[in-house]
């Protein structure tokens, strides 16, 4: 099985991109799918939630009000520690346990969607690192634009995250998202190509190790 992390800077793109692969046959593990699990009603990380910062993070009926969480994390460091604190953890075992399922049914090539994959030093446990990157004006006006925020709450949660050009060096492949869809969809096939034999090389090495021997 090959293990590829997809990552990428907020409003690259990159579950654009995850979709993509997904819809080539890739299996898809999305962090964000998990973080919101663990947080769900009812749940340990979100009892946790509640107890450090109230009925403010909550919407009416009661679930987790991720825009007023945000608020409140990415202004001050230690907040946002405290968050990672709760829902990491969580998530690293969801992970843990799809990939574990994804192995036993013998999946050729997974995906995981990590977006710090590089601010949680989560980079070494893959065999390939994908990265989807979008120059910063086209992120922050993609932030406005799209989801409605200001622009000054879009820079800051900008500068949260490590700058695209170190991550770009720590690449196995780089996917560049500044134009059209259609022209994202030809990188993400030229990566796919590559990644597929290369699970495809895997898997015939995986046969002749466990091919009994002759005679």
């Amino acid at each position: 099985m090959l293990l590829v992390a997809l990552t990428g800077n907020i409003a690259s793109g990159k579950s654009s991109v995850a979709s993509m692969f997904a819809a080539r046959g890739a299996t898809l593990i999305d962090a964000d799918v998990l973080a919101r699990l663990a947080v769900r009603v009812g749940t340990p990380g979100y009892d946790a939630i509640v107890r450090r910062w109230g009925s403010s993070v909550l919407s009416a009926d009661g679930v987790l009000d991720r825009g007023a969480l945000r608020g409140i994390v990415f202004e001050q460091p230690e907040e946002l520690r405290a968050l990672n604190a709760i829902v990491h953890p969580v998530v690293e075992r969801m992970r843990s346990e799809l990939l574990s399922s994804a192995r036993a049914r013998g999946d050729r090539l997974v995906i995981c969607d990590i977006p710090l994959l590089f601010e949680n030093n989560l980079a070494d446990g893959f065999d390939r690192i994908v990265l989807v990157d979008a120059p910063r004006p086209l992120r922050l006006e993609r932030l406005v634009r799209d989801r409605g925020l200001r622009e000054t709450e879009a820079m800051a949660m900008i500068a949260q995250q490590m700058p695209a050009d170190l991550k770009r060096a720590r690449a196995d492949f780089v996917i560049d998202n500044d134009s059209t869809r259609d022209a994202l969809a030809q990188r993400v096939d030229e990566v796919w190509r590559a990644l597929s034999a290369e699970a495809d090389a895997d898997a015939h090495r995986d046969s002749l190790t466990l091919a009994p021997p002759h005679g």
